[in-house]
């Protein structure tokens, strides 16, 4: 990439990131955009105050939410929506943390270091490589700055990341002692259990076995029960009483215009009000007979709540096999369709378009493609997670962190580089394939200028796009002018999700730490990205996103894992060095001068041949 794409992608994103954030200031003034953008107050039924006459002042860009954000603190955040979004808030921070100082050490140091080492002025050159550790001269001394700067990085991300463990730690310690009583805690969840042959029941199956085999522990049980039928009726009830009251409104206004004259009494609207009337006194009829025992009977389903007197007898029971059939009595999430999960839906089928598109044009647009597979990665594999038995929503969304960020990492992070140089070398490589790291290594410099274009797509336009919600504005815009013109709006409440904003922002950081070293140009980039995400987030978690499960901070040890997996990856930065040397010359390099040996025979003028040689004359 030259210099011209990087330019044209670092303004397309700037660009776009200051029109749609304007437009997301002057939106949010707008009372009627108040479902979209105060979706959570509004749920909790607080009171907003808008100014609703005709002022310039409301449609006026404003920065007034960026201050705002940093004056919120993780107290605050706590106590509103809880641990799992302070993660989120605090990853952020760490972010910030962490390539603030890369950025000092990086372009302040490194980047002379690496510009007035060799002037790299081939024509096909990338617009960056005279600032990244490519252009230091082969066997230069100099490499070891770069190796003590990779030591210093490194042990003040670890630095950092005890911090943030121990801070988070501690909160869910407090966080799980304030909810000792939580009936989720005493709970089981039991699936899979065959029914009793004797009453024909699922719930006696289930009493008998728990007070059979833990008559101390077991409190009681809650069977579940098939209730789409019901579902549906009450949907029917609510529909019809939707239309008998804008009936009798309509009849009510209707006579306070015309009077009280009975000829003009709407008769019509009467007798449908009737009809309604007649029609919900029916529905009520088989909603109630649905209810009967005779017919919860026949909607039980193998699956029960199975409720405990003491946590210590649910961890017991929820963490032990309770039958010889590992199918059956399951109390753990298990992932019993692993295998056909496998043959349903194969990852590499899916990313085997990226390096075709990415390769059509250079600049924005292989950054916007990636961006749009990375958005649509996160849904599929929560699918997957529901599809493999993960039954409960928090813990499906854990799982679907996890799975999207190696998928990140090995499909984006390192197809993006097998897309690059290596595969110019790729004959190399499968003919020696113990060379393959130090290729992969080689290729990290050269795909500096992808990654800046990455991180700011992924930043700037992404964070801007998930502000401004626009999915949801033409929704809304649509469903106004549609079906549901004389609805009541009610506000469009989602949670937050986790399992979409962690993998990618652990991916940027990522790649910030391995390129911290090798391409400093990066990092001021991240801090505007990790600022901006930021801001946004905060702005996200206080007025549009609500909370709908509480998992105490178990989150953090998967993110704390991704930390880890990125400061491990650093290795690719020493090996992007050793790669531009040769073995010997290398560990010469890595070596400071003073610790040097000095080869005799090169470097003394009065040289003379041993007198004993390993050599035997033929």
């Amino acid at each position: 990439m030259n210099a011209h794409s990087l330019i044209a992608s670092a303004g397309i994103n700037i660009g776009l990131a200051f029109l749609v954030l304007s437009l997301f200031s002057i939106l949010k003034k707008q009372p009627s955009n108040a479902y979209i953008y105060y979706a959570r107050p509004l749920s909790q039924n607080h009171r907003l105050s808008f100014h609703h006459g005709f002022t310039l002042r409301r449609f006026l860009p404003s920065v007034s939410w960026i201050p705002a954000a940093f004056r919120v603190t993780d107290d605050e955040i706590l106590d509103s929506s809880g641990l799992d979004a302070l993660v989120i808030i605090r990853l952020f921070k760490f972010g910030i943390k962490f390539f603030l100082v890369c950025s000092l050490v990086g372009v302040s140091l490194l980047a002379p270091v690496n510009f007035y080492d060799q002037d790299v002025t081939s024509g096909g050159s990338s617009s960056t490589d005279s600032f990244t550790i490519s252009n230091v001269t082969r066997g230069s001394n100099k490499l070891w700055v770069h190796f003590t700067c990779l030591w210093l990085v490194s042990l003040y991300a670890l630095s950092l990341l005890y911090k943030e463990y121990a801070m988070i730690l501690g909160r869910r310690i407090q966080l799980l002692q304030d909810l000792r009583h939580r009936p989720d805690q005493f709970t089981v969840i039991v699936r899979e259990f065959p029914i009793c042959i004797q009453h024909k029941s699922y719930g006696c199956q289930v009493d008998h076995f728990f007070s059979k085999h833990y008559p101390e522990s077991y409190q009681c049980s809650q069977i579940m029960y098939d209730c789409k039928d019901l579902k549906y009726l009450l949907s029917q009830a609510a529909s019809v009483s939707e239309k008998i009251l804008n009936l009798q409104e309509k009849v009510i206004s209707v006579k306070q215009y015309s009077g009280s004259s009975p000829l003009r009494m709407p008769l019509r609207n009467d007798t449908e009000i009737d009809s309604q009337i007649q029609k919900l006194d029916e529905l009520n009829q088989k909603i109630g007979q649905m209810q009967q025992p005779q017919m919860l009977l026949q909607k039980e389903l193998p699956v029960a709540f199975v409720h405990f007197k003491s946590r210590r007898g649910a961890a017991l029971v929820s963490q032990s096999q309770q039958h010889s059939h590992p199918l059956l009595w399951i109390t753990v999430q298990g992932i019993a369709k692993f295998e056909k999960l496998k043959k349903w839906f194969p990852p590499a089928m899916a990313v085997q378009l990226i390096p075709g598109l990415r390769s059509i044009v250079t600049g924005y647009l292989p950054s916007a493609i990636l961006n749009g597979f990375i958005y649509i990665v996160p849904f599929a594999m929560l699918g997957m997670a529901h599809l493999a038995g993960f039954i409960s929503k928090s813990r499906a969304e854990i799982k679907t962190c996890n799975m999207v960020f190696y998928f990140l990492v090995g499909n984006v992070f390192f197809l993006s580089l097998l897309s690059g140089s290596l595969l110019d070398e790729i004959g190399e490589s499968v003919a020696h394939p113990k060379d393959i790291p130090n290729h992969l290594a080689r290729a990290v410099s050269s795909q500096a200028d992808f990654f800046i274009t990455y991180v700011l797509t992924d930043g700037l336009s992404g964070f801007s796009l998930e502000i401004l919600q626009p999915g949801l504005l033409c929704w809304d815009l649509f469903k106004s002018h549609t079906y549901g013109r004389r609805k009541k709006k009610t506000p469009y409440i989602f949670s937050l999700p986790y399992f979409r904003v962690l993998p990618v922002v652990c991916l940027s950081m990522l790649i910030g730490m391995i390129y911290a070293v090798v391409a400093p140009l990066l990092l001021p980039f991240l801090i505007g990205y990790f600022l901006l995400g930021h801001c946004v987030y905060i702005n996200q978690i206080r007025d549009a996103y609500v909370t709908e499960y509480e998992t105490c901070g178990q989150y953090w040890p998967y993110v704390h894992r991704y930390i880890m997996t990125a400061t491990e990856n650093d290795e690719l930065d020493e090996k992007a060095g050793m790669g531009e040397t040769d073995r010997e010359d290398t560990f010469i390099a890595y070596r400071p001068p003073f610790l040097q040996p000095v080869d005799v025979r090169t470097t003394l003028s009065n040289y003379t041949e041993p007198l004993l040689s390993s050599e035997i004359d033929s």
